[in-house]
């Protein structure tokens, strides 16, 4: 790949993009309330081209604020710990630290990707006793209040959910029974006048994650893994229609992007900053990151940026 190419971004300035607007008066007949990054699927490694990847995609966000008022990293921060050695994890996660603490100044709440949790993909003992397996190291790294948790914006509510978890030395896409009940009594105890924006690695509701894959099943069924897709989707959704004051779900991980409305709800799939894993573009989605706006009437629009070439 031409590296002067790819990490070619000044054409496209970031003063540009602020000018750009993202949603029209006569649209949403308002201005939003505030603005939000999604960055996600970094996947930070060593090596020249993610590194300086890595660090025109945070300048380009900072580069608008403050029309941006903060980030959410929408997972796999990391290229990947899932089977990597201790050491080789914490090489990746100090070139993370380092580049986040150089080039972001905006407040940034974390998603866990499957790609951030250790040793999943490990059989060694040591790895499996190890205080920081699974999620314990990355909850650490991102100084994160939890593995998920929530918070608030103006008249909005964000939670953030935990959406992998180890299967037989792979990973399924659900939440487990103690997030659930705590989802559950987040939800209701939030009032109908407050928003909520719900945030996830892997995709509750998608078209995308039926393209992953370049085959459908033997039968021409198509192709959607446990790992790709919340498997507890119908549970979540059915959930989801008792309060109606749930406006969008975000998520990454697909490294593609849609938009599906269902039930009401936005279900926003965000594609990748890292596109094809540093490899340029992902099935003809470039390396890009998304930007929505908040309104107080509880409307929502995005805007996808592609911050290199």
């Amino acid at each position: 790949m031409n590296r002067r190419k790819f990490l070619q971004q000044g054409s496209l300035s970031a003063a540009a993009v602020a000018a750009l607007p993202l949603a029209s008066a006569a649209e949403t007949n308002a201005k939003p309330s505030f603005r939000a990054a999604f960055i996600s699927d970094v996947h930070i490694k060593p090596g020249d081209i993610p590194e300086k990847g890595m660090q025109q995609a945070f300048k380009h966000v900072n580069a608008l604020k403050p029309s941006v008022d903060f980030i959410i990293n929408g997972g796999d921060a990391i290229m990947d710990a899932m089977k990597a050695t201790k050491a080789k994890v914490q090489e990746q996660w100090d070139l993370w630290n380092k580049i986040l603490n150089a080039e972001n100044k905006l407040p940034i709440y974390h998603c866990i990707g499957n790609h951030d949790a250790w040793g999943w993909q490990m059989t060694e003992p040591e790895i499996k006793n190890d205080p920081l397996y699974n999620k314990t190291w990355v909850v650490q790294q991102h100084k994160m209040p939890g593995r998920y948790y929530s918070f608030t914006k103006n008249n909005w509510k964000f939670i953030v959910l935990d959406s992998a978890h180890e299967n037989n030395g792979g990973y399924i896409a659900k939440i487990d029974e103690e997030q659930w009940q705590w989802l559950e009594n987040e939800l209701k105890n939030t009032d109908a006048e407050t928003h909520i924006c719900i945030a996830s690695h892997i995709p509750i509701v998608s078209y995308v994650s039926g393209f992953f894959f370049d085959k459908t099943e033997d039968n021409g069924d198509r192709k959607i893994s446990r790992a790709l897709l919340h498997t507890d989707s119908f549970k979540l959704t059915e959930l989801f229609r008792s309060h109606k004051n749930i406006r969008c779900c975000l998520s990454g991980h697909i490294h593609l992007q849609d938009m599906v409305d269902y039930r009401g709800i936005h279900y926003y799939c965000n594609g990748a900053v890292s596109g094809s894993w540093w490899g340029g573009a992902f099935k003809g989605f470039a390396p890009a990151y998304a930007i929505f706006e908040f309104f107080k009437d509880g409307s929502v629009n995005r805007k996808m940026v592609e911050y290199a070439l």
